[in-house]
């Protein structure tokens, strides 16, 4: 009874106990966010889906806060300086890898097969943590195993995401010392795979020539400056994993990476 009293005579306090204001305000934090851009006071209350008057009160508060601030010149509103420190101090405590070893841990129990995590080293990319399946037969990755760029699906996934300067010399290095597919030797075959893998958002290699009857598939995972920061991988044996691109362990890896993504803070509208 208490509760509904305080609601009924204060329009900040709903039935849960929360502050309606707060979340309100939140709501056009929100919107102005999601602009990508400094925004006219209609532009934000139609994002907000509220009348202009209205959200021109909260906007008041929000600018008294830090949240938000004003161009005087355009009258535009933008994140304001204390928005910007929470989002650099959110952006410093996340741990990605603690956040990528939940994402291959739910990849695993929705797929049942091995799943990793590969970042980029000076040598190309490097296995950091890795989930085996529950299954009798499967393919076992050392963590801290080594990938070819021009012959992994890791190595692919980062040398079509990372800059051509960062790639450059160690692809040279593997067509020089032979041992490639002759497909891989030939640069505008090269640019044409990472071109594809570009255009479906993930790296499938269903024979992996280093060691025959594993298949692995790659995706890349970015972050809030929307960089690729690791890869997400599926790996299993050739006969016992479909890697088709309609599959559903391509459409669950795709998910898995995009979601990580999105908590380290990368827009897929950018």
């Amino acid at each position: 009874m208490t509760t509904d009293i305080d609601s009924a005579t204060n329009p900040d306090v709903d039935r849960k106990n929360g502050v309606q204001s707060f979340e309100i305000g939140m709501v056009i934090l929100r919107a102005i966010s999601g602009g990508h851009r400094a925004m006219m006071l209609k532009d934000i209350a139609a994002a907000a889906d509220m009348p202009a008057s209205k959200a021109h009160r909260y906007i008041v508060s929000l600018v008294r806060s830090g949240l938000v601030e004003q161009d005087p010149l355009t009258s535009r509103y933008d994140l304001g300086p204390f928005a910007l420190s929470l989002g650099l101090v959110a952006v410093d405590r996340l741990d990605r890898i603690k956040l990528g070893l939940s994402a291959i841990s739910d990849l695993r129990d929705e797929i049942n097969q091995t799943t990793a995590l590969a970042v980029w080293s000076d040598n190309g990319p490097v296995i950091i943590r890795t989930m085996r399946p529950y299954r009798p037969i499967t393919v076992n990755v050392v963590t801290g195993t080594a990938l070819q760029v021009l012959t992994s699906a890791s190595g692919r996934a980062f040398a079509a995401w990372l800059p051509a300067a960062t790639t450059a010399a160690l692809m040279s290095r593997e067509q020089a010392t032979g041992g490639l597919p002759e497909e891989l030797k030939n640069a505008a075959n090269v640019e044409a795979m990472l071109a594809d893998i570009r255009r479906h958002g993930v790296s499938a290699v269903n024979d992996y020539h280093l060691v025959n009857g594993v298949a692995a598939a790659a995706s890349p995972v970015f972050n809030f400056k929307h960089e690729i920061t690791m890869t997400v991988l599926v790996i299993g044996v050739k006969s016992m994993i479909n890697l088709s691109l309609q599959g559903p362990v391509i459409a669950a890896l795709k998910r898995s990476a995009q979601a990580l993504s999105l908590r380290l803070g990368h827009s897929n509208s950018v």
